[in-house]
């Protein structure tokens, strides 16, 4: 039975387990006390630390040391393992599919949607069968298996236009994820290709592409000339004006004119769309994205809280825009939702969000990197010491044996294995959750 708003022991839910979810959940845990319940719905048990996950994609970090165990971390919180598929407003009760298939649901009081995003698709021929998305572990498991076996494969190819296939790999997407990926993959080829007399005069290609006029774009210019000088000093060709027009298993065809490319790797991060359960809501959206109050309740629905990239949140510090999806935003907005759903009980008043950016970081392998803490631009040593330790300060958790791998990756050489682990089948580029497909269908009631 679902409790009222007087009940002593109301129950939040929150939907997701992102830099949103997370920080929603544990900031109504914190508040409410023992004077309610919390429960956070999400497809795996573990928060996932997005930032890093190109190191675990190039075998810098382990795939752990980004994943932070969500009942350790949320202490007081209940975990519910599954994918919310419905959710139905007026009856104040949320349906969503666990992972071996069975059917579930739970009531609530108040709901925070923090869903979070899937990769974004574009209608460009054969992206979906050929290329590979970047947002979550079992992609970057995949691409690190399948960048190794690529180059191994190339040492054994007596065609010497196979051999330059395999050893030719495009990143679309030059924001934050693509630019981290292709400034570290250089590095990461190289070493796999040094064990391997056979390609001791082979060319390794790294392309990125973007439509966009520079690298990062939407960020400080000298961020992004900081991103660009590196990239090309590590021999990445850097095509900005031009992306995928076509991809096939044997290639790209590139926009403008840029010809075709052999490739047998197409690494796709061109940006993120909302989770398309908030589509499905019914509720008024903008761009995808459910349309909420500075305060993040849902217009309508004083019972409901979106944040994060699931949420078009006003941006008060720009007058007629919405928040930019990026964590930053998501980690303070899911703090906010879960101070203002349990001051929605009644104990306190809601509070508008407003946030001014404190600046980026972008970790660009080796002793490279480029950050603007607080709008003062760096570069080189000082840049790298400001990223790691925003990352450190950051994560929920893991940050002795994150900062242990770090060490490691410095003095000792990467482990050239692919296990393997992940098929390319389980890692579709159309797909709103990579350890759990939406499918209706599968589900049944247990």
């Amino acid at each position: 039975m679902t409790s009222t708003d007087t009940a002593p022991f109301p129950h939040v839910v929150v939907v997701g387990g992102g830099f949103a979810g997370f920080h929603a959940a544990r900031a109504a845990r914190r508040r409410l006390g023992r004077n309610g319940r919390v429960t956070i719905v999400n497809p795996t048990n573990y928060f996932l630390y997005l930032p890093l996950l190109p190191e675990v994609a190039v075998g810098i970090l382990d795939p752990r040391r980004i994943a932070v165990p969500l009942p350790a971390a949320l202490r007081g919180v209940e975990l519910v393992l599954g994918t919310v598929d419905a959710i139905d407003v007026a009856e104040r009760r949320i349906g969503y599919v666990d992972p071996e298939g069975c059917r579930g649901e739970l009531d609530y009081d108040r709901l925070v949607l923090a869903a979070g995003s899937v990769n974004k698709l574009l209608p460009v021929p054969g992206v979906t069968e050929h290329a590979h998305g970047f947002r979550g572990l079992p992609e970057a498991l995949y691409l690190r298996d399948h960048i190794t076996r690529q180059v191994e494969l190339a040492a054994t190819a007596t065609d010497p236009q196979e051999r330059a296939a395999r050893c030719t790999f495009v990143v679309v997407g030059a924001g934050y994820t693509g630019t981290e990926v292709a400034a570290q993959g250089p590095a990461f080829t190289a070493a796999l290709a040094r064990g391997l007399p056979q390609l001791r005069d082979q060319r390794l290609r790294w392309i990125l592409l973007d439509v966009a006029p520079r690298v990062l774009p939407g960020l400080d210019e000298r961020l992004a000339r900081t991103a660009d000088t590196v990239l090309r000093e590590r021999g990445v060709e850097v095509c900005m004006g031009r992306s995928v027009q076509e991809a096939t298993h044997d290639g790209v065809e590139l926009t403008d004119g840029g010809g075709h490319v052999p490739t047998r790797s197409l690494i796709w991060c061109v940006g993120v769309r909302p989770d398309p359960l908030i589509e499905s809501l019914g509720l008024e959206t903008a761009k995808g994205r459910l349309v909420v109050d500075p305060d993040l309740s849902v217009p309508g629905h004083p019972d409901v809280f979106a944040a994060g990239d699931a949420a078009a949140v006003p941006d008060l510090t720009r007058p007629g825009e919405v928040t930019a999806m990026t964590a930053q935003h998501a980690q303070r907005q899911g703090m906010l939702a879960g101070r203002n759903v349990v001051a929605s009980l009644g104990r306190d008043r809601l509070r508008r969000y407003k946030h001014h950016d404190l600046g980026f970081v972008v970790d660009l392998g080796g002793a490279d990197a480029a950050a603007n803490p607080l709008r003062i631009p760096l570069s080189g040593l000082p840049a790298k010491i400001v990223t790691r330790g925003y990352h450190l300060l950051s994560m929920p958790g893991n940050r002795l044996r994150t900062a242990a791998d770090w060490v490691l990756d410095a003095v000792l050489r990467r482990q050239a294995v692919h296990l393997d682990l992940v098929r390319a089948a389980s890692v579709p580029l159309d797909t709103a959750s990579p350890e759990l497909p939406r499918t209706a269908g599968a589900a049944r009631d247990c």
